[in-house]
């Protein structure tokens, strides 16, 4: 079955996904860590593959960035594909001292300033919680990092360049312990809540909102091949 933003066939995707925002991204994974090149589908040059890790089906999905357009490819995913898991794989900005260049953050929840999950939940606040099997996963392997591992909330935004007063929010923010500030764990959580379906956000620190540091090309892409081999061990255990 096609649907409007996926042409891959019954069956294509395994029940596991990686969703970068970056279709390259995706691309970059399904070469570098799966055994295939492939393409399952490329609508809007959002690419997708499916190959194994350690011998577990695993498939990776490109979504774009922000809460809209991860939401319709997650959800299409999971009710046309029969995905039953999604990991969010991409960067964030630290919003703490504790939190450095490079740190794997990975989030146990995720506040908003999005509409999304309210309209979902009959315009309560929806508690936009990971998925315990897979916090706990990752918490088996968190030891094997090169970094630093932060499991804790983070604060999913609908802007990139925001209001004026970004900085006052931002201090709000750490005031409240989130750790990091990003574009679709939150959204990706509610989806999962209303489809019945675990997830988690897993990020790599790519730059710093307070200091202003951000990670040299290089070292991001060590990072997150760091980032990605533990991410894979976690949900193929």
């Amino acid at each position: 079955m096609t649907t409007p933003h996926l042409s891959a066939p019954d069956g294509a995707y395994a029940p596991i996904v990686l969703m970068p925002g970056d279709p390259l991204r995706a691309r970059y994974i399904a070469q570098t860590f799966l055994d295939t090149d492939e393409p399952l589908t490329a609508v809007r040059a959002m690419e997708g593959y499916t190959g194994s890790w350690n011998g577990v089906p695993v498939s990776v999905q490109g979504s774009g960035m922000g809460i809209p357009s991860f939401l319709i490819y997650a959800t299409e995913l999971v009710r046309f594909y029969g995905v039953e898991r999604i990991v969010r794989v991409g960067s964030c900005g630290a919003l703490q001292s504790s939190v450095a260049l490079g740190d794997i953050v990975v989030a146990t929840g995720a506040g908003t300033d999005s509409g999304t999950n309210r309209a979902r939940f009959n315009g309560w606040d929806l508690p936009a919680v990971a998925s315990w099997d897979l916090l706990r996963r990752f918490g088996d392997v968190a030891h094997r990092a090169e970094g630093t591992v932060h499991f804790g909330p983070v604060f999913t935004s609908d802007y990139f360049y925001g209001p004026d007063d970004d900085m006052g929010a931002f201090e709000i923010l750490e005031k409240r312990g989130m750790l990091a500030v990003e574009m679709e764990a939150a959204g990706l959580y509610g989806v999962a809540a209303q489809e019945g379906i675990e997830a988690l956000a897993v990020m790599t620190v790519s730059d710093h909102v307070k200091t202003h540091e951000q990670m040299p090309s290089d070292q991001r892409q060590t990072g997150f091949d760091a980032m990605m081999r533990l991410t894979l061990d976690a949900i193929t255990a």
